[in-house]
């Protein structure tokens, strides 16, 4: 099985969580991407949040879990083919409550082009802002570092038996390297 662990910074990562933590706690009650259901019928509609809420629940609870107490003592986060769908789409969903509560007053292009110079930001968005970028660069690792099958479940073409991958592949990356928009794969990847 196809494995990254990266190394991430403590003293950069651990203000992070906490931001991470209140938004998660806040999509425990709410999905991430409002939803317009008017046209369908009222009972599928509350079949279906729920079970969307259900599943977001699930990623979150999946992303928040790989900051538990190994990751405080060797600063250490694994992605593999059994949690890289889950991770990518919590960081989504924080992603989009971050954009929509904390940095809203930010235009789109400037969140999603990274170029944003962290000090020129009023300091009630800075920890939003370096929490979005966080969040986008995991998405980033996951999908540059762990094969595209993995995300589909099979290669194309490939019995489930026939895409799993024995090695491993470590990553050592310092976050503070990539919170400004940065590569995380700029000369980080060991």
């Amino acid at each position: 099985m196809k494995r990254i662990e990266v190394k991430l910074s403590l003293g950069v990562v651990a203000p992070l969580l906490d931001l991470m933590k209140a938004s998660s706690d806040v999509l425990e009650a709410q999905i991430a991407a409002p939803l317009a259901l008017d046209d369908i019928d009222a009972d599928f509609r509350e079949d279906w949040k729920a079970e969307l809420l259900q599943g977001q629940q699930e990623e979150l609870h999946a992303l928040m879990g790989l900051f538990n107490s190994d990751f405080f003592v060797n600063g250490v986060v694994a992605f593999d083919e059994g949690n890289a769908e889950l991770i990518v789409r919590a960081c989504s969903a924080l992603r989009l409550r971050l954009r929509r509560h904390d940095l809203n007053t930010l235009e789109d292009e400037q969140l999603e082009s990274g170029g944003l110079e962290l000090e020129s930001l009023p300091e009630p968005l800075q920890k939003p802002y370096m929490c979005y970028i966080f969040l986008g660069t995991i998405q980033e690792l996951i999908i540059q570092h762990l094969d595209a099958a993995i995300l589909r479940g099979t290669a194309d073409g490939e019995d489930a038996d026939e895409s799993e991958d024995d090695d491993t592949d470590d990553g050592e990356f310092d976050d503070g390297e990539a919170g400004e928009g940065g590569d995380p794969d700029d000369g980080q990847k060991r």
